[in-house]
């Protein structure tokens, strides 16, 4: 999954949503320095932004939903956090516009009926790029990816190199999903299992159905830390990144 800001065509300027992007970068730089790990860098490191006059603009209004951790939720305080709010708050910080910032979370369904009635300027949730949203959409350039990542139980001894265990292995993977067609590309001719589910898939890896379990790092990372895996698996190889099935 690629994610990027995306508003009504001709309702903020390019020039707005290039500052947006130089900001969305110092954001992840600063938290990829403060974890010392590597993140993927989509821009030049020796791009430079002008930032616009907004001083006549009367509010900058974020859509977003509370449903979507770590990126956006309610917290134990009742509160509407995660990434992407941090994020809206921190653009408009630096645009020097944080009391006009309003960011309005929706359930999911409604975030584009709200932004085509002109009730928020900008979606920042996650919404996914294609044909028919470049044709309504003006999409900033992509400030985050998920990569694919292999779980395992904790017993099973898989390790680097992985290519090697996944060949004499069978692989559970999300039917139709980015994950499976990159898996049966990547690692053709090895066995895989589909299930309609990432419920189902998580719980025949937990069960040991299958030996590997290939899906997205988010999901993933929050159903082995959760009381439903049981602490029964862990990550093993990756994280695998590919523009062409996850971007």
């Amino acid at each position: 999954m690629t994610t990027g800001f995306n508003a009504k065509s001709g309702s903020l300027s390019p020039l707005l949503f290039g500052v947006f992007i130089g900001i969305c970068l110092l954001f992840v730089s600063a938290t990829a320095f403060a974890q010392s790990q590597a993140v993927p860098n989509f821009w030049h490191p020796g791009e430079r932004l002008a930032k616009p006059d907004l001083s006549t603009q009367q509010r900058l209004r974020f859509l977003t939903t509370t449903d979507f951790p770590p990126f956006n939720f309610i917290d134990r305080r009742r509160r509407l956090t995660g990434f992407n709010v941090d994020l809206a708050r921190a653009i408009c910080d630096e645009l020097g516009i944080l009391a006009k910032c309003q960011i309005q979370a929706l359930p999911w369904e409604e975030l584009e009926p709200a932004l085509e009635r002109g009730d928020g300027d900008a979606i920042i949730a996650g919404l996914e790029i294609t044909a028919a949203t470049r044709g309504k959409y003006e999409f900033s350039r992509p400030f985050l990816q998920v990569p694919a990542r292999f779980a395992a139980k904790r017993d099973s001894g898989i390790a680097e190199p992985l290519a090697e265990a996944v060949a004499s292995r069978v692989t559970g993977v999300v039917e139709d999903s980015a994950q499976a067609k990159w898996f049966a590309e990547v690692f053709a001719g090895a066995k895989s299992k589909g299930f309609p589910t990432r419920a189902e898939a998580f719980k025949a890896l937990k069960a040991g159905e299958v030996d590997l379990l290939l899906g997205d790092a988010v999901s993933l990372s929050f159903w082995l830390v959760s009381q439903d895996s049981a602490d029964c698996c862990v990550f093993v190889g990756g994280p695998y990144l590919s523009e062409r099935h996850f971007g």
